[in-house]
């Protein structure tokens, strides 16, 4: 039975009790936390320039890369530098993609089993790069406890559904709980043993929106392997021409 006070309203004990059995706040629910996460980098569309630096414990290399994507279903790549790689492009269209190779004037189309393959060598997979498979789509997800939380943190266990072709056993991903911005991602294989984990720092201002300029990917299996991606440019919710993705513009030279 609810306790009233003399006025009408609800006692501060029977307050505490409702406040306690309340549904948690929006940003505290995973499936939002995550929509932000697929969409933070895209939004309706997008157009960024970033560059993305290859280390290895053997050699080093930065390629300049132009960016376009509408919504989670359309992306589109090309190299810009350095000049061995320039003009090669990368498009994904739904659950299709294809490589534009300009030295041997081919289009290779990729198989779905190739989207957790590396992308130009780098630590990032073709999914990292034009986010074929969504956390919202095409994982089982719920907030989670983490054995080393960081005061602010909030965390969130995403599990491939069965049916999708994708490697990792699980991944875990922290956000700040104040603007539900990625602090780093953790993926497990199988067996629960990290396998790579990617931070976002160097929160920075494009065309209105405050995003992680620098993502940092680690593995753990290749020691002294880094690729490290830096947002030079962006762009959100601008009119982006539909040629833009299509087969045609993947085979333009430039």
């Amino acid at each position: 039975m609810k306790r009233w006070t003399r006025s009408g309203r609800l006692g501060a004990p029977a307050i505490l009790a409702l406040c306690l059995t309340l549904p948690a706040a929006p940003a505290r629910d995973a499936r939002e936390i995550l929509r932000k996460v697929d969409e933070l980098y895209r939004s309706d569309s997008s157009r960024a320039r970033f560059a993305l630096e290859i280390v290895t414990p053997h050699w080093r290399r930065t390629l300049t890369i132009d960016a376009w994507s509408r919504g989670m279903e359309k992306t589109f790549l090309r190299i810009l530098e350095p000049k061995k790689e320039r003009g090669m492009s990368t498009l994904r269209i739904g659950n299709e993609m294809w490589n534009f190779l300009p030295k041997t004037n081919k289009v290779m189309k990729i198989p779905p089993s190739m989207m957790m393959s590396s992308w130009m060598g780098s630590d990032f997979t073709n999914d990292d790069l034009v986010k074929e498979y969504t956390f919202i789509k095409d994982y089982d997800f719920a907030m989670s406890d983490y054995e080393a939380p960081a005061p602010g943190e909030i965390y969130i266990r995403c599990t491939p559904k069965k049916d999708r072709p994708i490697v990792w056993g699980h991944i875990l991903i922290a956000v700040r709980e104040k603007d539900t911005l990625p602090v780093w991602e953790k993926f497990y294989d199988e067996k629960g043993r990290l396998v790579r984990e990617m931070s976002f720092r160097q929160i920075r201002e494009f065309s209105g929106r405050r995003i992680p300029s620098v993502m940092e990917l680690v593995s753990t299996a290749k020691e002294g392997n880094r690729t490290t991606l830096r947002y030079l440019e962006a762009e959100f919710d601008l009119d982006i021409p539909e040629e833009t993705f299509s087969l045609r513009n993947l085979r333009q030279r430039i």
